[in-house]
């Protein structure tokens, strides 16, 4: 029981970190203003992982790499912890079980990054539909739009109403199986 308390508050800090590293890598990924409340959040709270990652991993392409390795190290850590406290026996082959985490975390980063994409759009598509000068509503929209603009393009609106967003959480939901079924794939390799 103590075990199980200890994995549930670990999960939680750990996916909060992680689901703010993931925002501000696709924040500068997607060039969306970091000067609002939601992007000033992101960067004071997980400046403290990212500048000591800078020193090492320098961005990549314009993406900021440091973000999205300090997620992925997080993770790892949090799900080796979690499979030791869970007693799984790393065995004989360390290497192999090491491996299979780093891609078990791998797998979940792109979860999480549907789920973000998720709520992404949800919050878009409600913004403009009921308060489209909202102060964030210009991040959200900077967000969804390249994930939905290729939607748009085949699917015109029906009555002035956007059905893209329908759409893209369909597929969204479909990428989310997958990605589960993967990671039951992976899990055999650590025992």
């Amino acid at each position: 029981m103590l075990t199980n308390l200890l994995l549930l508050i670990l999960e939680a800090v750990t996916g909060f970190f992680v689901f703010l590293l993931l925002i501000r890598f696709y924040m500068q990924w997607l060039r969306v203003s970091f000067r609002n409340q939601l992007g000033q959040f992101v960067v004071t709270v997980t400046d403290w992982l990212v500048r000591p990652a800078r020193r090492v991993l320098p961005g990549l392409f314009g993406l900021d790499m440091p973000s999205l390795a300090a997620a992925l190290v997080l993770h790892s850590a949090y799900l080796t912890l979690a499979f030791w406290l869970k007693r799984f026996s790393f065995g004989a082959h360390a290497g192999i079980a090491a491996a299979a985490i780093v891609a078990i975390a791998v797998v979940e980063l792109l979860r999480f990054s549907v789920y973000l994409l998720i709520i992404i759009v949800l919050v878009s598509a409600v913004l403009s539909w009921v308060s489209p000068h909202a102060p964030l509503a210009p991040m959200f929209n900077s967000l969804s739009r390249p994930f939905l603009r290729p939607f748009q393009r085949l699917i015109p609106p029906i009555a002035r109403v956007d059905l893209s967003p329908l759409i893209l959480l369909l597929l969204l939901q479909i990428i989310l199986v997958l990605l589960a079924w993967l990671r039951v794939q992976l899990i055999p390799l650590i025992a």
